[in-house]
């Protein structure tokens, strides 16, 4: 990092001083630290839920709604899509008219969102206010990073980094629990209604408690070519992923978005080392641990979230628990997560974060590779000892790459530096469930006709075939209406048999990515800019 991009927040004496655009510290709640952690992760909480809980209500909606493979993909992939596209300018919105406005803004908007997704009957509707959830929760994620930044003192910053970061990682791992009982004793739009209080507690302590801060060196234009270009080049991206499992990937339409993505990347680099003003100044990743921590975000996400997602399959649809069941055969990657968290941050606080992150990552590795082993009827134990691991292996990763990358970022560019953490992990997780999607469709198109033929099973005509791949992709046996029992379990036996060999492929192909993160946390180190926090309030 430049010195030019750092800012002292010490004054004479070595007192923090306060930003000529802040007002001077108010006594009370407004702008009380603590206070205002709780605040924000009220907000985080809501959306970290959902980037999860939504995989256990998956099934429900398909079968309510009745969903195919590729569009229950997109109740993820929109969600996912609208956030990575969109958090980098958000964060830039709450760096040039304050953190606390968007945030507001973003708690609003995503909890009238999800309300509207309870209230649809369609999957296109669901589909689209997914999106419009992603663009709120957009707003609110790197505020919420930006206002914890400016309003801790630089002691106390890696503190509340680390239990923001919990807090998300806590409510990632909760999201199939706390969606299987909803699912099983309420029914599927119940998970997305529950944003609505939640959201709604959030704007009223929102409201009485956070205080506005914006650095001094607050930009204040907007780079409106940079903003176009980086979000076309990203969805371009994602977009030609998601499609080429249905286009193929020797089609002309995949590589024509790839190319495009690739060309817009590059025009984006160029204008951003022009314009007086950029979206993303380009000196921030002269800061290699800024820049490892990015990409072990994105690499951490495609391992989960691709993971998780055929996870939910796996045990409702081949094992044949209730959503709530499967929720709690979760509940050792979510408790490992929660009692991982803090003492990931202690060991961080100690040791730095490369040695726990390049453990955790470690971890991972091998967790995705014990999850390619899973038979359809391996017992509750061997699943507990897989999942617990990777609880235990994403913990310091959720903590530690968040302070390493907004705490390698100057102050005025916190919002930006959080919007690039939370779109690093967005795009990672979208791109982990399609490409994982591609992994586990092209496996089963491989294996399905001849496990079918080989079951000694009457011929399928392609179309027949085509669907009978779209149920056999979500573990679902493609048993026709008043088929013989030997039959049928013939079928069923084919179709789980076919699935668990596209879900070991996934995960070896997840195993690997998260081997490679191993390499990327040893470039980590602990943020050198933090000590560009305003300290505000009494702690």
């Amino acid at each position: 990092m430049t010195s030019q991009t750092t800012i002292d927040a010490t004054g004479p004496g070595g007192a923090a001083p306060q930003s000529p655009l802040e007002s001077p510290p108010a006594a009370g709640l407004r702008g009380h630290p603590w206070l205002t952690l709780i605040t924000v992760a009220v907000g985080v909480m809501m959306v970290a839920l959902d980037g999860t809980i939504v995989a256990i209500a998956n099934p429900a909606i398909q079968k309510d709604l009745g969903a195919t493979f590729a569009q229950v993909q997109w109740i993820t992939n929109g969600y996912f899509l609208a956030l990575a596209v969109s958090l980098i300018t958000a964060g830039k919105l709450g760096d040039r008219f304050g953190h606390r406005q968007t945030f507001l803004i973003g708690v609003t908007g995503f909890a009238a969102a999800s309300g509207a997704i309870g209230l649809s009957h369609s999957i296109a509707a669901v589909v689209t206010f997914r999106v419009f959830q992603g663009l709120f929760g957009a707003l609110l994620m790197p505020a919420a990073l930006g206002l914890l930044r400016a309003t801790f003192p630089a002691e106390k910053l890696n503190m509340a980094i680390g239990i923001w970061g919990m807090v998300i990682g806590a409510s990632t791992a909760g999201g199939p629990i706390l969606g299987g009982v909803l699912v099983e004793h309420v029914n599927w739009q119940s998970v997305f209604f529950i944003n609505v209080p939640v959201g709604a507690l959030a704007l009223i302590l929102g409201v009485l408690i956070l205080r506005d801060h914006r650095a001094e060196n607050a930009p204040r234009s907007f780079d409106i070519l940079g903003i176009a270009l980086l979000s076309g080049a990203m969805f371009c991206l994602v977009w030609a992923l998601i499609k080429a499992p249905t286009w193929g990937w020797g089609d002309g339409k995949t590589w024509i978005f790839i190319a495009a993505s690739v060309v817009l990347f590059a025009l984006f680099s160029v204008w951003e080392t022009r314009v007086k003003e950029p979206l993303i100044p380009l000196g921030l990743f002269r800061s290699v641990p800024l820049s490892a921590g990015v990409v072990l975000m994105v690499l951490m996400a495609i391992a989960f979230m691709g993971g998780l997602f055929f996870v939910t399959f796996y045990l409702q649809n081949v094992h044949g628990m209730s959503p709530i069941d499967a929720g709690l055969h979760l509940l050792p990657l979510t408790g490992m997560m929660i009692v991982g968290s803090p003492l990931a941050g202690a060991a961080i606080t100690k040791l730095g974060p490369r040695i726990p992150l390049a453990g955790g990552m470690a971890a991972t590795a091998i967790a995705m590779y014990g999850m390619s082993t899973l038979e359809a009827d391996t017992g509750s134990g061997v699943m507990s000892v897989w999942f617990a691991l990777l609880g235990l292996g994403l913990a310091p990763v959720m903590v530690g790459a968040t302070e390493v990358i907004v705490g390698n970022a100057p102050m005025e560019l916190s919002g930006v530096a959080g919007g690039l953490q939370q779109a690093a992990m967005q795009i990672g997780g979208s791109l982990g469930t399609a490409v994982l999607g591609a992994v586990m469709a092209s496996k089963v198109d491989s294996d399905l006709p001849g496990n079918w033929t080989g079951a000694g099973l009457p011929q399928l005509t392609p179309g027949q075939l085509d669907k009978a791949s779209e149920a056999v992709q979500v573990g679902v046996a493609p048993v026709p209406k008043g088929v013989p029992d030997q039959i049928a379990a013939k079928i069923t036996e084919v179709a789980h048999h076919t699935f668990i060999s596209g879900m070991s492929l996934a995960s070896l192909v997840a195993a690997g990515v998260a081997a490679v993160a191993v390499l990327v946390a040893l470039l980590t180190k602990r943020g050198a800019n933090a000590e560009a926090g305003v300290g505000v309030g009494h702690i």
